[in-house]
């Protein structure tokens, strides 16, 4: 089975499937592939209709089930020093380069070699496989993939999410919210600011606003957190506007994000900062220049993998590798989005976070070895 994945991820990698461009490709490659061995498929397109989801189904038609899931697009390869061809594998000192060996198309080479070796008529329920477009810049293939399992009435019991965690069990991470906020005031010159609606004044307020709440989720820290900082996190990841110091500035934009550990975080830093912008900062705006406005657009709403009591996704992959706990990272996934359609979840895939988005990423041969390992344990599971 090793030997397969790695043929396989050689195919995957030569799919350039960077986020900005078209995964139809790879995704036509992977469909033909299940559909000879018998399995159901279906695809969920986007509305440019150049990216679309698989969800393909091994086994019995019956509620449940297991899913394995992953992403298939790749960050961009421009401006990095690479010293191979990143979308030709290249196998050296027992590791495998190529963009996206690590994340994440090592362990979707594993999926389809798993269900290779399968019997599909001896599963006692389904085995799920969903491989999805555009994690990479906000979960958008997720999303539109769990809307239309809802639809459908899919709900597979467990899910296991490949992403590189080192073949580590990992039961929680943080949500991940991305926004970006646009002033747009009246420019002026500088020597008479009260003729004018400064939109950067306006934005160092906004900031100001979401420092003083990235303090107040301190307070709200769950005693049970298990994170590093326990406590829900704002970041400030850009400010920009102006043209000229004697002019007053007109556009201003200022890109956020926050890492809620809990979703009413999240609702309670909208919901101060709603109340604050309509309440106090557009109208101020207003009342000089009735155009004046503050639009916020959201980039990314992808919730967090909440650790749970009873996980039953939890206790089956640590059985399959053996491990003897379960962990939180930092980094987010698509995880979340499956707790909340109602599956059981965990992350657990072949590979290093410290190796993904870098040039001459890689993956060792010894962790796809150790995921087929598992991906074996798990077949043999589900056929007894």
């Amino acid at each position: 089975m090793l030997d397969r994945s790695i043929d396989i991820l050689g195919d995957l990698i030569a799919f350039p499937t960077v986020s900005i461009d078209s995964n139809l490709d790879l995704i036509k490659y992977l469909s033909d592939r299940f559909e000879a061995l018998g399995a159901r498929c279906s695809l969920t397109a986007d509305n440019s209709g150049t990216k679309a989801n698989l969800f393909a189904t091994l086994g019995p038609d019956l509620p449940g089930g297991v899913m394995l899931s992953g992403h298939t697009d790749v960050v961009p390869v421009a401006d990095q020093d690479w010293t191979t061809d990143p979308f030709e594998l290249t196998r050296r000192d027992g590791k495998l380069f190529g963009r996206g060996t690590c994340d994440m198309k090592g362990f979707i080479a594993a999926n389809l070699a798993l269900a290779e070796t399968l019997d599909a008529s001896a599963l006692k329920q389904p085995l799920h496989f969903a491989f999805t477009y555009d994690e990479e810049t906000g979960c958008l293939g997720a999303q539109s993939l769990i809307r239309d399992l809802a639809q459908r009435g899919i709900v597979p019991d467990i899910a296991i999410v490949g992403e590189p965690t080192e073949m580590r069990v990992i039961e929680g991470h943080k949500g991940c919210y991305e926004y970006t906020a646009r002033f747009a005031g009246l420019e002026g010159h500088g020597s008479a600011p009260d003729a004018g609606v400064n939109a950067a004044e306006y934005a160092a307020r906004y900031v100001a606003k979401l420092l003083e709440l990235r303090e107040n989720l301190k307070a709200r820290t769950p005693v049970t957190s298990k994170f590093d900082p326990p406590w829900s996190t704002i970041n400030i990841g850009r400010i920009s506007g102006g043209v000229a110091h004697n002019v007053i500035v007109g556009k201003a934009e200022v890109d956020w994000e926050m890492r809620p550990v809990q979703a009413s975080d999240a609702d309670f830093v909208k919901g101060a900062l709603t109340d604050y912008v309509d309440g106090t900062l557009v109208p101020e705006m207003k009342s000089v220049h009735p155009k004046a406005s503050i639009e916020l657009e959201i980039i990314a709403e992808v919730a967090g993998l909440e650790p749970m009591d009873d996980n039953a996704a939890r206790d089956l992959v640590a059985k399959l590798t053996g491990a003897n706990g379960a962990d939180l990272v930092a980094f987010g996934t698509e995880a979340g989005l499956f707790q909340q359609l109602g599956s059981n979840t965990i992350v657990c895939g072949p590979g290093s976070i410290r190796e993904a988005h870098k040039s001459d990423e890689y993956l060792e041969i010894e962790q796809l070895e150790l995921c087929c390992r598992m991906l074996r344990r798990l077949g043999e599971t589900l056929v007894n």
